[in-house]
């Protein structure tokens, strides 16, 4: 095959997402609001199609012994020493990904056809949906840290959009919010990361192969350099990831629709985390405190994710809180440098959360019919962790697990608090100064009761 058609491959697989979120666009500027059955098949068959040409690359990659595939797009501009690079590389760490993207977004699509018929927000839910895919697939296929970042905002902007779908309740809407508001915290890692690799390199874009088959981008010469790009790589995946201290929004995203929940949070947005560090891997490596740093982050969040998810009382919070635990493991794979068991066991773990999900609606169901099977109450789990731990610690950590580990009130009470006390101490300095200035006084308020 040759090196035109696989680089129209490659670009089909995010271009298809892309077009089918501009034929919903139509669809909503036109005020078709009720055309469910010609929504979901331009869905399906877009993420069918991205499936497809991304499963041919591969297999044609394999067949040819190539590691590698370009599609450059061209510059969308350049300022001096920087420009902003439009390319998509396809190997074995991409493709991988984005067929996985492809195909659990797609059964997400089939699948919500049902579940969401004569839903009023049938229509928004599908464009959501399509432009989660397309930011999936620009992140899983970029060759270049700024087109990353491109996906990397437009899967989170629609994850915390599908958050609060159902806006008629409040809570969704504060849910969603809560998740925007750490994205944006987090987003900002993403961007140093860029800004310091063109400062420490020249450039942001992948510039090889290694011998595995994976895209590489230039190391920094210097450690520091490497240290700053590494420790703002993590703070940006621990947003997506849900890692502690900032995981408190994993369950709460669970107001959103199942079919979202499933593909969202418990599989490819959450997965995104451990992509990105495994995709820049090449950048942060020279630095052995970054490594060290990641492997902190994820065993912390799996220890933790633990124990909170054994106070659960639904199923939905459960099951976030095991998503949570397994990116954690993940996270140790990758700074313990096992990339393709972090690869594999992300592909695995997604599939699986993914079908958990789906079926939660129906787990009462599934568990009244085995009780009946076994004719008699399932035993309870966990007993092992009473036999090991003593009853002194066991209490304290049962009130750890029920307050989520306190870090939902710590940053309530301590971050977001105090910045909401200094906005609001400022809007006072504001409001006091303008009344002064209404007044015609121009004294100086230096503290209270005294002026200068």
């Amino acid at each position: 095959m040759n090196d035109t058609l696989q680089r129209f491959l490659l670009l089909s697989v995010a271009g298809f997402p892309l077009g089918a979120f501009a034929l919903m666009a139509v669809f909503a500027w036109q005020g078709r609001r009720r055309v469910e059955r010609a929504v979901s098949a331009a869905v399906a068959l877009a993420f069918g199609l991205a499936t497809a040409a991304a499963l041919t690359l591969a297999c044609v990659m394999v067949g040819e012994g190539r590691t590698l595939v370009t599609a450059p797009v061209g510059t969308w501009f350049g300022s001096g020493e920087s420009e902003f690079h439009l390319l998509l590389v396809g190997d074995r760490l991409s493709l991988p990904f984005a067929i996985l993207a492809a195909l659990l977004c797609g059964l997400i699509g089939v699948f919500s056809r049902r579940y969401l018929h004569r839903e009023p927000g049938y229509l928004r839910f599908y464009m959501l949906l399509t432009l989660f895919g397309a930011g999936v697939e620009l992140v899983a296929l970029a060759g270049a840290l700024e087109l990353s970042l491109v996906g990397w905002e437009l899967a989170g902007l629609s994850s915390a959009l599908l958050i609060a779908f159902f806006h008629e309740r409040r809570r969704p809407v504060e849910h969603g919010l809560r998740a925007f508001l750490v994205y944006r915290a987090c987003d900002v890692g993403l961007l140093v990361a860029v800004v310091w690799l063109h400062h420490a390199t020249g450039s942001s874009s992948v510039a090889g192969v290694d011998g595995g088959g994976w895209a590489l981008f230039s190391p920094p010469t210097s450690s520091g350099d490497a240290l700053v790009v590494g420790l703002a790589l993590l703070w940006a995946s621990m947003g997506k990831a849900a890692q502690v201290p900032l995981g408190g929004w994993l369950p709460r995203a669970m107001e959103g629709p199942t079919p979202s929940s499933a593909v969202f949070y418990g599989a490819i947005s959450v997965s995104m985390g451990p992509y990105l560090l495994l995709r820049t891997e090449s950048a942060w490596s020279g630095a052995p405190g970054v490594r060290a740093a990641i492997v902190v982050v994820g065993a912390l969040t799996a220890v933790h994710a633990t124990l909170v998810g054994r106070t659960q009382t639904d199923i939905k919070s459960t099951l976030a809180y095991a998503s949570m635990t397994q990116i954690g493991v993940v996270l140790v794979e990758v700074g313990f440098g096992l990339r393709y068991l972090a690869l594999a066991h992300l592909v695995a773990h997604a599939a699986l959360r993914t079908a958990q999900i789906l079926r939660s609606p129906s787990l009462i169901h599934d568990h009244h019919h085995l009780e009946q099977a076994l004719g008699a109450p399932l035993p309870p789990t966990g007993r092992h962790l009473d036999r090991l731990v003593p009853a002194g610690p066991r209490a304290w950590l049962y009130r750890y697990a029920l307050e989520r580990g306190y870090f939902d009130a710590w940053l309530r009470d301590h971050l977001v608090g105090g910045l909401a006390r200094l906005v609001r101490r400022a809007e006072s300095l504001d409001d006091r100064w303008a009344r002064l200035l209404s007044a015609g006084d121009t004294t100086v308020p230096v503290r209270e009761g005294r002026t200068s």
